[in-house]
């Protein structure tokens, strides 16, 4: 995969465009860096002012003795691997109080403080989906949809045209207070020719916001699924439902 600017670029365009999180101007940065035709330093400043993301990359960087914007700190939180292994409930706080320092509110750290899982990751999906879509900024209402959309997804392209792909695609569901992925499913997704330059049919992609905005081998899919399911397993498991109960 990429640098991790411009891996972080890649899935940090789409909301950015949306003007969901991230510093006014970022978009021109990170679509510099995502198609790497721009400054990557004037798109890590834009980054470092995304308000989730960065606490995640910082706190993953020091669990794994790395930078934040290393490759694998970036692909950690995105995609997933092994530096998400072996968090406790202290060290996911930590991020907590980050986040705090970011715009969520107190009272909701203090809250997930106390209903922390025996086993968080700091993975996208699990933030999605135990803290809430929108949590930090407000900008977005935590629905099912949305955590559908925000959540990094994959799939497989069956279908390609000028401005769009078919996909196919697991679906979040929520049954009984519990999330979980679907069978995979046809789903419409946008290109940027920028981002997906040469999409295939037979390829496999993630997906942001309904944007296909990173190629991935086999084996990066599958750590996506795998760590996926375990950032289900575990919001599941939290004794904290304020997102469950808002989809449910």
């Amino acid at each position: 995969m990429e640098n991790g600017v411009e891996l972080a670029s890649r899935f940090s365009l789409p909301t950015s465009l949306r003007g969901y999180c991230g510093p006014p101007g970022a978009p021109e940065a990170l679509y510099g860096a995502a198609t790497g035709d721009g400054d990557r330093e004037a798109a890590r400043r834009a980054l470092e002012g995304f308000e989730a993301l960065m606490p995640y990359l910082e706190a993953i960087a020091e669990h794994g003795g790395l930078e934040p914007f290393d490759r694998r700190v970036v692909e950690a939180y995105w995609v997933g691997n092994d530096l998400l292994d072996h968090w406790t409930r202290e060290e996911f706080a930590g991020i907590l109080d980050r986040l705090v320092e970011r715009g969520l509110p107190r009272s909701v750290s203090e809250e997930l403080k106390g209903q922390l899982p025996a086993h968080p990751i700091p993975h996208h999906l699990f933030h999605v989906c135990f803290v809430g879509v929108g949590q930090v900024t407000g900008h977005v209402e935590t629905t099912l949809e949305n955590m559908e959309a925000c959540r990094p997804s994959w799939g497989t392209v069956v279908a390609v045209e000028p401005e769009r792909s078919v996909l196919l695609r697991p679906r979040l569901l929520c049954s009984k207070g519990r999330l979980a992925l679907g069978p995979p499913l046809p789903v419409q997704v946008n290109i940027d020719r920028g981002l997906a330059p040469r999409m295939e049919v037979g390829s496999r992609w993630a997906c942001h916001w309904g944007v296909a905005v990173a190629p991935l081998g086999r084996e990066q899919e599958e750590r996506l699924s795998r760590y996926s399911r375990a950032s289900l397993d575990a919001a599941n498991d939290a004794s904290a439902r304020h997102v469950l109960n808002a989809v449910a």
